[in-house]
């Protein structure tokens, strides 16, 4: 088998030949077609992520087919087309992760690689109207923006979302998925040309935040939201509590901005404002996220395909952000 492997932090990925992988007796090996990026990939090489362990073949999101199973497995998964759930040891509480909680790819090897072991209870079938690199692209993004919108944001159809930092692989899919169910999306960026794509996929309107009181252009043109789902915090974020309706949720799966410097809580008492944090998702959000995907025929937004041994360009264009929708590695 080929893995890029990340041996030191802050130096490119190696691609290296390996020994194949033998599933244990709950496992398979699951020979992959395809692999996307996460911003969590990148966060890892550079040092900027908890716990990190080296050598680690990186990856969370893949898909292939089933080519090897353990004693213990059913043999209806040999050969089969497959998505893989990256979020391992939820836990009993569907509110909250429990501490053992990891996500695929770091410790355990990931898949930028042509194999990966995974449990069996993790597999589920690959949706069958989606190629490999859009079902390669859906497990992470798919999961957090299902959680956020639905499970956490409690979304119903006709409310007004505002999803920030639109041409992230986690808020594309957030939009998509907000359109499906019939809910007006507003989103953010720092670039026009992403607002543009967004307004194109149906957004109803886009504003670039680098522009001074963007949230009261916001509110005079679209009016406030009954969600906002925010992968930012930093600075910003006071701008999105001021913008907010009375009563709304806003849901925050990421801080890549950082902390806000400080938090006008008299807004948020006032407002009657509820902040909700989310992360990830559990085991049930992953199947009720594969159900609305097939039932809407949800094809997520891949922005480029690289060849496998190419996943540090891959890792170069997130890093600058500069994709608008999932980076993908295809594997021969």
């Amino acid at each position: 088998m080929r893995a890029l492997v990340l041996r030191e932090i802050k130096r490119p990925l190696v691609l290296e030949d390996r020994l194949d992988l033998d599933p244990g007796e709950n496992e398979v090996v699951v020979q992959l077609r395809a692999a996307a990026l996460n911003r969590r990939d990148y966060w890892i090489t550079q040092g900027m992520y908890p716990g990190i362990e080296a050598p680690v073949v990186l990856g969370s999101d893949g898909a292939g087919v089933v080519s090897k199973i353990g004693t213990e497995v059913s043999d209806k998964w040999l050969g089969q087309e497959v998505v893989i759930n990256p979020g391992w040891d939820w836990g009993a509480d569907e509110k909250v992760q429990a501490a053992q909680f990891h996500i695929l790819g770091m410790p355990t090897d990931g898949t930028f690689a042509s194999e990966v072991v995974v449990p069996d209870h993790y597999l589920h079938p690959k949706p069958k109207h989606l190629d490999w690199q859009q079902a390669a692209a859906l497990p992470l993004a798919g999961m957090t923006a299902y959680r956020a919108l639905f499970s956490q944001g409690r979304l119903k159809p006709g409310e007004l979302v505002l999803i920030s930092g639109i041409g992230g692989g986690v808020a594309t899919c957030a939009l998509q998925f907000a359109l499906a169910a019939a809910a007006k999306v507003v989103v953010t960026s720092s670039s026009e040309a992403k607002i543009s794509n967004a307004c194109e996929l149906g957004a109803s309107a886009g504003f670039n935040y680098k522009t001074h009181d963007w949230h009261k252009q916001a509110r005079s043109e679209i009016g406030s939201p009954n969600l906002i789902v925010d992968s930012a915090g930093g600075d910003g974020y006071a701008n999105l509590l001021d913008l907010a309706a009375p009563g709304a949720r806003v849901v925050n799966y990421g801080a890549t901005s950082g902390p806000p410097k400080k938090v006008d809580l008299f807004k948020i008492f006032w407002k009657q404002l509820h902040v909700i944090g989310s992360t990830m998702g559990s085991p049930a959000d992953f199947k009720s996220m594969l159900d609305f995907v097939n039932t809407h025929s949800i094809k997520l937004i891949v922005d480029k395909v690289y060849p496998l041994s190419e996943g540090n360009t891959a890792l170069d264009r997130m890093r600058d952000s500069a994709q608008f929708g999932k980076l993908v590695l295809e594997i021969a």
